[in-house]
């Protein structure tokens, strides 16, 4: 799926605040009473947050930040928390990101590959795309001679509503160049996230 143009994505604004009175009125409650009486600017401004990944410049995150160096082993990154919304129900869904890279000659500030996953992250997602996005994107800027990601998450779609069931959590992959084509290259990162010999 292609991204999303960020010139089409606004922050909320008032016509949110008006459609979270409709639902509190939808659901049998008083938009007016004292404790749901600012609850329309708060959650727009909860939004605005939790969405502002559509309003990040990429090339700012990474502006200054690629470095050149003589160092071609693997570069991995793990337990990165995040949290996003699932763009079915609108229900958080939290967990950590794993991400590795085998440079050439080139790699990226250390605190940028956080932000990298909070920029996707802030969006409404699925887990999947969500995956693929952050390692195609350290793939095209780095141009390394391979990226892996992995994500592992708590959906409250599924633990809050429908099977519920609170233990389950969901793990996905995307492996590109190297690491999709070496198994030994994709086992040592798998090792070093703590998922020894797993897919």
């Amino acid at each position: 799926m292609p991204d999303v143009d960020q010139d089409e994505i606004k922050a909320p604004g008032a016509e949110l605040e008006a459609a979270v009175r409709t639902l509190l009125a939808e659901i049998g409650e008083d938009p007016a009473r004292q404790g749901l009486a600012d609850t329309p600017r708060r959650v727009r401004s909860m939004y605005a947050e939790l969405t502002e990944g559509y309003r990040t410049d990429p090339d700012e995150i990474i502006k200054g930040a690629c470095f050149d160096v003589d160092y071609d082993e693997m570069v991995v990154v793990r337990d990165i928390e995040f949290y996003s919304l699932c763009e079915h129900h609108l229900l958080p869904f939290i967990g950590k990101v794993h991400v590795g890279y085998l440079p050439r000659g080139r790699v990226i500030g250390l605190s940028k590959i956080p932000r990298i996953v909070d920029m996707y992250a802030h969006r409404l997602q699925v887990q999947e795309r969500m995956t693929q996005q952050v390692a195609s994107f350290l793939m095209e800027r780095l141009e390394p001679k391979g990226v892996a990601c992995v994500i592992e998450a708590s959906h409250m779609c599924t633990v809050m509503r429908g099977v519920r069931k609170q233990q389950a959590r969901m793990v996905t992959s995307a492996m590109l160049g190297t690491f999709r084509r070496d198994a030994r290259t994709r086992s040592e990162f798998l090792t070093l996230i703590g998922r020894g010999g797993e897919d």
